[in-house]
C-alpha cells in the first residue's frame, strides 16, 4: 500500500499500483488514457468525451455531480480520481467511506502540472507523466505575451456568467495575453448594465459548459457595438489534464486571428 496527500491536504491510502480505477473528471480521465491506463480504468463520467472510444465503451457512473453509486460499487474501484470543484464535498466524503478517493484542486498551470506529475506517480506512470508535463510546460513559456488585452470569457447565458479571477480558466487568459475584467471570485452572474460597464476590449463566447453560437455574439454586439466578439473552444482554457499539450498553440493561433 501507499499512503499519498492529495491536493486538497487529504492523506490516501491506496495500492501501489491500483487497478480498478474510476475518473470523475474528464479532463483527467483524458489523462489517463495518455497515461495508458486501458485495461486499469473501469469508469467515466457521461461528460468524458475524450476520448471517444472510452466515452463509447467504458461504464459510465453518472455526472460529475450526480453520480450513480450503486454503480461505483459494482465496478469496486481500489482507486477514485476526483476534483474540488467539479465533484461535490458530499460525493467525495460519501466515497472516501468506501474506497480510496484522490481529489486534485486546479487553479493555475503549476496545479496543473503538480496534478498531472502526482496521478502518474500513484498509478505507476510516473516517467511518462513527467514528460507530459515537461512538454506542457515547454509550451506555455514559448507563448509570447506583448500586451493585455481586457477581456470577458462567457461561460452561460440566461443569465449570462463569466469566468471570475480565482478560477483555471483565468490563468490561462493571462497566459495568452487576455486580462479578465471580471475582477470577482468563481463564476459570478453578470448583467447587460455589468457589462456595459466592464467596458471589454473583447469578449470570449465559450463552447462549453453553455454551447455558445453566432447569434449570441450578435445579440451583445448590438450592445456593445465597440467589443469584438469572438467564439472559442473552451477546452483548452478549461481542460487542465493532458490537453493542455494543445493548449498554447490553441491561444497562438487565436491571437493571429484576433490581431494581438
Amino acid at each position: 500500500m501507499q499512503r499519498v496527500t492529495d491536493q486538497t491536504g487529504r492523506a490516501v491510502e491506496l495500492p501501489d499500483l491500483p487497478q480498478r480505477i474510476i475518473s470523475l473528471v474528464p479532463s483527467q480521465t483524458e489523462l489517463l488514457f495518455d497515461l495508458g491506463l486501458e485495461e486499469r480504468v473501469v469508469g467515466i463520467t457521461r461528460f468524458c468525451v475524450h476520448p471517444e472510444t472510452w466515452h463509447n465503451s467504458k461504464t459510465r457512473i453518472g455526472g460529475t455531480k450526480i453520480l450513480k453509486h450503486a454503480v461505483i460499487d459494482e465496478l469496486q474501484p481500489d482507486l477514485i480520481i476526483a476534483n474540488k470543484e467539479e465533484n461535490t464535498r458530499e460525493d467525495v466524503e460519501r466515497l472516501s467511506q468506501k474506497y480510496p478517493v484522490w481529489v486534485s484542486d486546479v487553479a493555475t498551470l503549476p496545479d496543473a502540472l503538480g496534478m498531472i506529475r502526482s496521478i502518474g506517480a500513484i498509478t505507476g506512470k510516473r516517467m511518462l507523466a513527467e514528460d507530459i508535463a515537461a512538454k506542457i510546460d515547454t509550451s506555455f513559456t514559448a507563448l509570447k505575451v506583448e500586451r493585455q488585452t481586457r477581456t470577458i470569457y462567457l461561460i452561460w447565458r440566461k443569465p449570462y456568467m463569466a469566468a471570475g479571477n480565482d478560477t483555471f480558466i483565468n490563468d490561462m487568459l493571462a497566459r495568452c495575453g487576455f486580462e479578465n475584467v471580471v475582477d470577482i471570485e468563481r463564476y459570478p452572474e453578470l448583467s447587460e448594465a455589468d457589462l456595459i460597464h466592464l467596458d471589454p476590449e473583447l469578449i470570449l463566447f465559450s463552447s462549453e459548459p453553455y454551447p455558445f453560437k453566432e447569434q449570441h455574439m450578435e445579440q451583445l454586439q448590438k450592445l456593445l457595438p465597440h467589443t469584438h466578439m469572438q467564439l472559442v473552444n473552451g477546452e483548452p482554457f478549461s481542460w487542465y489534464g493532458s490537453r493542455l499539450l494543445e493548449s498554447a498553440n490553441y491561444f497562438k493561433k487565436l491571437k493571429a486571428v484576433l490581431n494581438l
